[in-house]
């Protein structure tokens, strides 16, 4: 069965209504499981990529991927030691050309007229400095969460 979405950033797979699902091939540059205690409970966390890579190498061929979702660290900056980092991970001063480099490779490895989703939250990066970093113009997007700060933006590779 041929795989027809790309999960770049895979992490957790938080948002994925089915975590294995069949036609996705889930991406990520880390494998580690965390158990982290606190007062409030006990929380798990599995980065289980099927394939371990960095988002600017993708080891894929050129125009294969009928979808790609793009859903890369947000901070700039965390302790590699806390529960956001073990999470979510950290872009680092580099985030403009780490940024960069991981929109052009969705899109290389993006069917012509496939659909990239991509997923930020503007904490400590606005989204329209992060859209600045690819030449493709987003089809449409959607702030969500508690303050509008997470960003849903849907692409078309020309």
């Amino acid at each position: 069965r041929m795989k027809t979405i790309l999960d770049v950033c895979c992490g957790s797979r938080m948002f994925w209504f089915d975590k294995s699902n069949q036609n996705a091939v889930f991406c990520d540059k880390r494998k580690e499981h965390h158990d982290l205690i606190y007062p409030s409970g006990e929380f798990h966390i599995d980065v289980t990529p099927n394939v371990l890579s960095d988002f600017k190498a993708l080891p894929f061929p050129s125009n294969h991927f009928r979808v790609v979702v793009f859903d890369p660290p947000h901070l700039k900056k965390v302790s590699v030691k806390s529960w956001t980092f073990k999470k979510y991970g950290s872009l680092g001063e580099e985030w403009v050309s780490l940024l960069r480099g991981g929109f052009s490779e969705c899109f290389r490895v993006l069917a012509p007229a496939g659909t990239l989703i991509f997923k930020w939250s503007s904490i400590h990066i606005q989204i329209s400095e992060v859209l600045k970093l690819t030449p493709v113009l987003p089809l449409f997007g959607h702030p969500s969460g508690k303050n509008g700060l997470t960003h849903w933006v849907t692409f078309m590779k020309p």
